[in-house]
């Protein structure tokens, strides 16, 4: 497009074959592109909205967010079933792999916006995601897990549980803290030690979740992120017998691991168990039941309560119902991840402000809509509500213990307000 200028009499003459030349230009680069009717948005027809994902499906150390891919497909297609969004039913073309490198994430954006049109990414899971900053100057709205600060403060990304990032003065959560205060019967009394890497997201998260203890009334006997990221140490003795002094010399009633990826909490928790360790421990990665298959690590982790950002698929909730029997139809057999549950609950929040927009749907409409006072409670993952969560957490989660071989709901979901970071 051409931006309008003011022209006066004496230059037009001038100006003329050039704005022509461009005008024929800019014909010419759309030729081939899906057809928009009426002016509409790219990726909206009069009977579709086109949407694709960007995940980190493969990853050098095994990583992968590959199943929110399901979780997005199986509410879509429960969407277009029902007959879709004032009429439109949603074009889902699937979700590119990042491969954890931002560099190929801004790529696979910059590909979906520019080769295949699409109204919006939707699911966005990637923790390294580097089209942020592309999709914020280009006014596309994407949605997903908002676990890093490229997220926060845009008026394009949005996170299903809000910016998990928040900056210092901002709301910060309180759900965990006040979620294991009820779980234990009070926090009076109770001391926390928060065991974190040494990445950087590893020790951000240490700060936001010691104040959520502290919040909801626990003592902090410590924090450690002197854990290396990159591989668990060979030794656990060091940080187990830090641990295990650091409330005046004994244990703590609780701790918490910040630590992403099972093998470092099995042999933390392994480690801790031998030590003679009798409290609580309690992380946000757990929940996964690839767990459950490897009878090591079912063993280590036997007691854990995992703090999952949604209603907890063993729920009795008609919500998660739904989302089983919606899994199901488009993936029989498929085992439920947290992963397919972001997916899904992503899904279903741009399904709502698709219908709050209206029949007539541009991309400025939506972010209109979306930014102006929106808000959407669901049992599912508690609630969100824009444009306040651009900026902090939506102060909603669960607690699941993983018990005998099975997991079991400890806590449903429950939101709290937030309180400012320090």
């Amino acid at each position: 497009m051409i931006a309008r200028r003011g022209v006066t009499a004496v230059l037009l003459p001038v100006l003329l074959p050039v704005l022509l030349a461009a005008a024929a230009g800019c014909a010419a680069q759309q030729k081939g592109a899906p057809r928009q009717e009426g002016g509409a948005a790219p990726g909206v027809t009069g009977t579709t909205v086109k949407v694709g994902g960007v995940l980190t499906k493969t990853s050098a150390s095994g990583y992968s967010t590959k199943d929110a891919e399901i979780g997005a497909k199986a509410r879509f297609e429960r969407a277009n079933a029902e007959g879709g969004v004032h009429g439109r039913t949603i074009e889902f073309i699937g979700a590119e792999d990042d491969a954890q490198d931002a560099a190929k994430g801004d790529a696979a954006a910059k590909k979906l916006v520019q080769k295949d049109q699409v109204f919006a990414l939707v699911p966005v899971h990637a923790p390294n995601f580097g089209g942020a900053a592309f999709l914020e100057q280009q006014g596309v709205p994407w949605f997903g897990w908002a676990t890093g600060p490229q997220w926060c403060g845009t008026r394009t990304g949005f996170g299903y549980n809000g910016c998990l990032a928040p900056k210092q003065g901002d709301g910060s959560q309180t759900w965990w803290g006040r979620q294991m205060a009820e779980l234990l019967g009070g926090a009076e009394g109770k001391s926390v030690y928060v065991q974190t890497s040494d990445s950087s997201g590893s020790k951000y998260g240490g700060t936001t979740i010691s104040q959520s203890f502290t919040a909801a009334g626990f003592e902090l006997a410590g924090v450690d992120s002197g854990l290396p990221a990159a591989a668990p140490p060979p030794d656990w003795l060091p940080y187990v017998n830090k641990i295990m002094t650091s409330d005046d010399g004994g244990p703590p009633d609780v701790v918490v691991s910040v630590i992403a990826g099972t093998k470092f909490n099995v042999g933390l928790y392994g480690a801790l168990k031998r030590a003679g360790y009798k409290g609580t421990l309690t992380d946000a990665t757990s929940y996964d039941v690839a767990i459950l298959k490897d009878p090591a690590s079912a063993r280590a982790l036997d007691g854990v309560i995992a703090a999952p950002m949604f209603e907890p698929f063993e729920s009795t909730a008609p919500e998660i119902a739904k989302l089983r029997q919606d899994v199901e139809k488009v993936a029989p057999g498929t085992p439920l991840t947290q992963h397919l549950a972001i997916g899904y609950w992503a899904a279903d929040i741009f399904l709502d402000l698709l219908g709050k927009t209206g029949k007539d749907l541009t991309r400025e409409r939506f972010l209109d809509t979306a930014n102006g006072s929106y808000l959407y409670e669901n049992p599912g993952f508690g609630r969100i509500e824009y444009p306040k969560d651009h900026t902090e957490p939506n102060g909603c989660g669960a607690l699941v213990k993983l018990e005998g071989g099975a997991f079991r709901v400890a806590k449903s979901m429950k939101c709290f307000d937030n309180v400012p970071l320090k």
